[in-house]
């Protein structure tokens, strides 16, 4: 009975010294893995090596009539000076050439073994903005002081920072306009949030600054025919009228009937 206790003394002692034994580590092994990993790495960076080599070439695709495809080509080329065609950064790249004018959007991709394709999209511009500024087809102020302003666009123009919302708003009416045989020449917002646009036909079309989009359904479902029949003789259409519009004649027209309102 007395001998029980230091029987297992011993035994933990075993126990512990067996845990606190590390496996031995095979050197030999260890050593063949690094070696091989080595190799492994050495073989990455030669691979990569021959790959990242001197850009020669660069397509360049796309419709251009705004965009030089040289212009495109010549602002490549001094992004890639000096880097391989694995190291180029493909993004700023990118970056360069959108900030050329009329791009719109840029991709650019490797093509092996020593070149890039560039494809570029030019910007579409759907109206003028003021005077020199052109706005694309989301809306978009691209341009701020164009050197050529394509003169059929129609002019936009409204305080600062509301390009978009006067851009938005034409695109959306100008459909409209077109279906009744008329264009859109020039929208205007006044400081005051006044609205107004100038019809191909020279009349022009008085919205105000309260329900802007009622009426303009109104002047499309009423006063459009009015307009078409008889746009030689009507200077303005005022709509700021709660159940009919105004009209505003020319010559002597206006001086025999002053201004008649309809509805």
């Amino acid at each position: 009975m007395l001998g029980r206790p230091k029987n297992r003394r011993k035994q933990n002692e075993k126990k512990r010294a067996s845990l606190l034994k590390l496996p031995k580590l095979d050197w030999k092994r260890w050593g063949m893995s690094l070696a091989s990993l080595g190799a492994l790495g050495a073989a990455v960076s030669l691979v990569l090596w021959s790959l990242d080599q001197p850009i020669d070439s660069v397509e360049v695709r796309g419709r251009f009539a705004r965009v030089s495809a040289s212009d495109v080509e010549r602002v490549v080329k001094q992004q890639v000076r000096n880097v391989g065609l694995v190291s180029v950064d493909l993004e700023k790249v990118r970056a360069a050439i959108g900030t050329i004018p009329w791009v719109d959007s840029v991709t650019v991709q490797r093509a092996w073994p020593h070149g890039l394709t560039v494809v570029v999209t030019e910007q579409v511009a759907a109206a003028r903005w003021r005077e020199s500024g052109l706005l694309n087809t989301r809306g978009e102020l691209f341009l701020l002081d164009a050197r050529h302003v394509p003169l059929e666009l129609a002019q936009l123009s409204g305080p600062d920072g509301t390009q978009n919302e006067v851009a938005q708003r034409y695109l959306a009416a100008q459909g409209r306009v077109t279906e009744a045989g008329m264009r859109i020449t020039a929208l205007r917002l006044d400081a005051r949030g006044a609205w107004e646009f100038d019809l191909s036909n020279g009349v022009t079309v008085r919205l105000g600054r309260r329900q802007i989009d009622e009426r303009f359904e109104r002047f499309m479902s009423t006063a459009v025919k009015v307009v078409t029949q008889r746009a030689d003789d009507i200077q303005y259409v005022d709509m700021r009228y709660t159940n009919g519009f105004a009209i505003g004649w020319r010559g002597a027209l206006a001086r025999s009937e002053g201004g008649s309102k309809n509805g």
